[in-house]
């Protein structure tokens, strides 16, 4: 089994919030597919860069409130 990306995501949140934009309509605004919209919001697929920033764009918010990482913890010896 394929290990998920640490990505997470509130697409399915804020389609909601967009008055129940499906994700047809919102694939073809990315431009991608509805599958590749599915494989987003079930967190089985990390979008690219672009992508990312056009969801954001669209739901008109800051790209963190769309994504979030769930990483290992930072180092707490000072590296970045």
């Amino acid at each position: 089994m394929a290990k998920r990306p640490p990505i997470t995501n509130r697409i399915r949140d804020l389609r909601a919030l967009k008055g129940g934009l499906s994700q047809v309509a919102l694939a073809q605004e990315v431009g991608v597919t509805r599958q590749t919209i599915i494989a987003i919001e079930q967190g089985r697929y990390s979008p690219s860069l672009e992508s990312a920033f056009r969801i954001a764009r669209l739901f008109e918010v800051d790209i963190e409130q769309v994504f979030g990482w769930q990483g290992p913890p930072k180092a707490l010896n000072g590296a970045l």
